[in-house]
């Protein structure tokens, strides 16, 4: 049995991965700090550097939230319901506020969908195909992301109801709509990009201007 504080550093370690600004540094030599919405996430790597970058950095943010709500309590020999919510907490956490990038990151939307996976695949089912179809009518991935996150307690609540998961479904979805606030207010304004439309400053120099909300920045981003 490893330690469980180990794990849930190892959780935070994992999710603190910044594949969205290594692949931008390292592959496409931008910083997406500085770039289009200056959030940390897939929605600003396709925004910035196209489909290409991120559909592999999108599959990678679930998978750093599915793996240790999948896999640590497996490790541990702890399956209550609990330890997989913490664990994958711990992911999430690491995915919005990243060491490697001075605290910032994505808006979890991504990441909390492979923690979903991993311990109510129903529901993740489910707000997946929420996502979908608002994306479809709405052709914006904030509206998308919110709506699906709203749909999840829910839902949990008819095929997942054991306290440990919704505890995690109504903290998920609150934390999700306070990290797109920036967006709402847009939404609101009836400012609010949708996908194809052009980035202010063209999305591809590099900006300072503005102070984004935290997580990740300003924009859909997941």
């Amino acid at each position: 049995m490893i330690a469980a504080p180990l794990l849930v550093l190892a959780a935070y370690t994992a999710g603190a991965i910044p594949a969205s600004f290594w692949t931008g540094r390292f592959l496409y030599g931008k910083d997406l700090r500085k770039l289009g919405s200056r959030n940390l996430g897939a929605t600003n790597v396709q925004r910035v550097l196209g489909w290409g970058a991120a559909i592999p950095v999108g599959l990678f943010d679930v998978f750093k939230g599915f793996a240790p709500a999948f896999w640590f309590p497996v490790v541990d020999d702890r399956t209550a319901g609990w330890w997989a919510v913490v664990y994958g907490g711990a992911a999430i956490t690491g995915h919005c506020f990243s060491f490697w990038v001075r605290f910032r990151g994505g808006k979890g939307v991504a990441t909390s969908g492979g923690v979903l996976i991993a311990i109510a695949p129903m529901t993740a089912g489910v707000g997946a195909g929420v996502w979908l179809l608002t994306l479809l009518v709405a052709r914006r991935v904030s509206v998308a992301s919110i709506a699906a996150a709203l749909s999840v307690p829910v839902t949990g609540f008819f095929v997942d109801s054991t306290f440990p998961i919704m505890t995690f479904l109504v903290l998920m979805a609150a934390f999700v709509v306070w990290a797109h606030r920036s967006n709402i207010r847009r939404i609101r304004a009836g400012e609010e990009p949708r996908i194809g439309d052009p980035l202010e400053g063209g999305g591809g120099t590099e900006s300072e201007g503005g102070s984004p909300d935290r997580p990740g920045g300003e924009g859909g981003g997941r």
